[in-house]
C-alpha cells in the first residue's frame, strides 16, 4: 500500500516512520524545506507542501498517488487563519484525490468538535453550533465535507495530545484564576495515536469515526497540580468547583472495533 501524510510534525512524522517500518511505501509533507533531507534519511519520500498555495503545484502531483491520504492538518491556514482557508483546501485535497483516483482518506480531527457540558459523549454526539471554540466548528465542517466526498474516509477525533516534550502543563503553569477545576481532561498520548492509525490501517477500518482519548479522566486541577510537581514548575491556581456536568469523552468504540488496548491508558501517570 502507498500511504501519504500530509503534516509530518510532531505527529505525522513519528507515524510515518513507524508506517514505513511496516513496510508501507510513504510519502510525507513539510512546510520547511531543512525538513526534506530528515524525511528521506527516514525512508519517507519528501515533499514541500505548505498550504493552500501548493496544492496545484506540479512539482507535487505525485503525492496525491497513493492508495491513503493521511490529513494531519490543524484548521489554521493562511496568514490570518481564516476558517475559509482551511475548508477551501479540504475541498481542493479533496479534488486532487479524485483526480488521481486516491481511494482513502483518514483525517485527523479532534474532541474539540463536542459541546463542553454534555455528561458520557460518544462519536454520534456531535451537533453543530455546540462547540466551544471556533476550530471545533470548523472541523465538524471538514469532517461534513470529507464524510460526503464519496472517497472512504475514516475520521479520528484526538483528544489533546501529550508525550516527547509536549504536555499541556507547560501552557498553564503558574496561572491563576482557572475556570474549570472539576472539568475531566480528555487527552491521549502520542504513542496511543501512532498505535491506533496504525491498527486502522492494518485492519483497514474504513467509513468510521473513532474517538481517541485515554481512559483516565481525572478533574483538571487534580491533573496539572501533579504535572507542575512531576515536571517541577509552579502550579496554576483554579478557582473554586461548579456544578457544570461537564463532558467526558468515550473510547468505547475504538477499543471494540480494534480490540485495542492503550499503552498510556491514564494520563496521571506522567511521561517526559
Amino acid at each position: 500500500m502507498k500511504i501519504s501524510v500530509l503534516g509530518c510534525g510532531w505527529l505525522g512524522f513519528p507515524l510515518a516512520q513507524r508506517l514505513h517500518k511496516e513496510n508501507y511505501s510513504i510519502k510525507g509533507s513539510t512546510t520547511t524545506e531543512k525538513k526534506l533531507n530528515t524525511l528521506k534519511l527516514n525512508g519517507i519520500e519528501p515533499y514541500l507542501i505548505r498550504l493552500p498555495e501548493s496544492i496545484h503545484s506540479r512539482d507535487i502531483q505525485p503525492f496525491w498517488q497513493s492508495d491513503l491520504l493521511i490529513l494531519n492538518v490543524p484548521p489554521k491556514l493562511g496568514d490570518n487563519h481564516e476558517p475559509e482557508n482551511f475548508l477551501t483546501a479540504i475541498e481542493q485535497i479533496i479534488e486532487k484525490c479524485r483526480e488521481h483516483n486516491l481511494s482513502w482518506i483518514l483525517f485527523t480531527s479532534s474532541t474539540s468538535v463536542y459541546s463542553e457540558i454534555g455528561g458520557l459523549t460518544r462519536e454520534e454526539d456531535v451537533k453543530p453550533g455546540s462547540a466551544k471554540r471556533p476550530s471545533g466548528e470548523t472541523l465538524i465542517k471538514a469532517e461534513e465535507i470529507i464524510q460526503k466526498s464519496g472517497i472512504d474516509y475514516t475520521i479520528l477525533r484526538l483528544g489533546g495530545l501529550y508525550g516527547y516534550g509536549r504536555h499541556p502543563i507547560h501552557y498553564l503553569s503558574g496561572r491563576k484564576n482557572l475556570d474549570g477545576a472539576a472539568k475531566p481532561v480528555n487527552l491521549v498520548h502520542q504513542v496511543d495515536c501512532v498505535n491506533v492509525i496504525s491498527e486502522i490501517v492494518r485492519q483497514k477500518k474504513r467509513n468510521s469515526v473513532y474517538n481517541v482519548v485515554s481512559d483516565g479522566h481525572p478533574p483538571r486541577k487534580e491533573f496539572y497540580e501533579s504535572a507542575a510537581e512531576y515536571f517541577n514548575l509552579p502550579k496554576p491556581r483554579f478557582k473554586p468547583k461548579n456544578g457544570k456536568d461537564y463532558r467526558i469523552v468515550s473510547n468505547q468504540k475504538l477499543k471494540e472495533d480494534l480490540h485495542y488496548s492503550f499503552f498510556y491508558p491514564n494520563p496521571m501517570d506522567h511521561t517526559p
